[in-house]
């Protein structure tokens, strides 16, 4: 594959999440030169709408966001385009066209992806860094998780996008604060009956997993945690591993404990705290699944596959 050099700016806006990333292409490479993040909660409220509260923080978000951008665009390395996608709660919801509207309003287009494009996406950004192996790449979001098989610079073998999101299974089964151990196991069983078949037809077909890839907030926040990061890292986090019996003991200390008391772990961004036990359970689930003793987490995602594909096509 050939990729056109120059500056890129793409910007994901999640059920839990909105972020950007700015990046130079250089000889097939991508070289992140700054990364925003924010949490704007745009769930779906039970209308099965986006909330005109949420929609007003992702745009003062958006807002900001155009302001970064604009100071990397420069006579020097201009800024090519813009690329501007959103998942799954524009997906679910019924004025996900208003939404998209608002933001064309600000010179945005907004492409809402659906769950096997962002999937194919995550892998093309994560695979990147591990050419050769046999990967297995989650994505676990607020409204969705996706699973995807296969290797850098190949069609992948498999490729799923599950209903199934830290805020999804929150909001279905934790009702108590700490949620209960049958809720938890009620929790683990539903994750497992509704990904099971998909680990059944990779065994079928004969795909030996070398790797899990885990990318997003839930499994780069085991790392934090795990590091105490007053301050995140991406450096320290970007390719470290985490055993599976470090996420069981980082899942059970922060499930038995208050949602005001999980806020002030070090190394956790209070505004996660509501979803993030649910997002270790989920990742756990795929890990046991998978067979695997460990995940590697990466901050190569989405975001980079959405610049590999623009300069792939410019």
């Amino acid at each position: 594959m050939t990729y056109a050099d120059g500056r890129y700016g793409a910007l994901d806006i999640g059920t839990v999440t909105c972020r950007l990333l700015v990046a130079d292409v250089e000889d097939g490479r991508i070289i992140d030169v700054d990364k925003e993040y924010a949490i704007t909660d745009l769930g779906v409220d039970a209308t099965g709408r986006l909330s005109e509260a949420a929609i007003e923080r992702v745009l003062a978000c958006v807002d900001r966001y155009l302001e970064v951008l604009a100071r990397y665009d420069t006579p020097e390395h201009p800024v090519r385009r813009l690329i501007a996608m959103a998942t799954s709660a524009s997906r679910d919801a019924a004025n996900g066209p208003e939404f998209a509207a608002r933001l064309a309003e600000r010179g945005v287009t907004l492409a809402v992806i659906p769950g096997s494009r962002e999937a194919q996406l995550t892998f093309l950004g994560a695979s990147s860094d591990f050419p050769g192996e046999n990967l297995l790449v989650v994505d676990i979001g607020g409204g969705s998780t996706e699973v995807v098989a296969g290797r850098f610079g190949e069609d992948p073998i498999a490729s799923h996008s599950f209903n199934i999101g830290c805020r999804r299974v929150t909001e279905r089964f934790f009702h108590d604060d700490p949620p209960t151990p049958d809720q938890m196991d009620a929790a683990r069983q539903w994750i497992r009956e509704t990904m099971a078949p998909y680990f059944e037809g990779l065994a079928t077909a004969g795909f030996a997993i070398d790797r899990v890839v885990a990318v997003a907030g839930t499994a780069t926040s085991v790392v934090s945690i795990r590091e105490a990061m007053e301050t995140y890292d991406y450096s320290r986090v970007h390719k470290a591993v985490v055993a599976a019996g470090e996420l069981a003991a980082i899942e059970e200390r922060l499930a038995a404990e208050p949602l005001e008391e999980r806020r002030t772990t070090v190394g956790l961004d209070p505004k996660r705290a509501g979803v993030i036990v649910a997002g270790f359970v989920i990742l756990e689930e795929v890990l046991a699944l998978a067979g695997a003793d460990a995940y590697t987490a990466s901050e190569s995602d989405i975001l980079h596959g959405m610049i590999f594909e623009a300069a792939r096509e410019d």
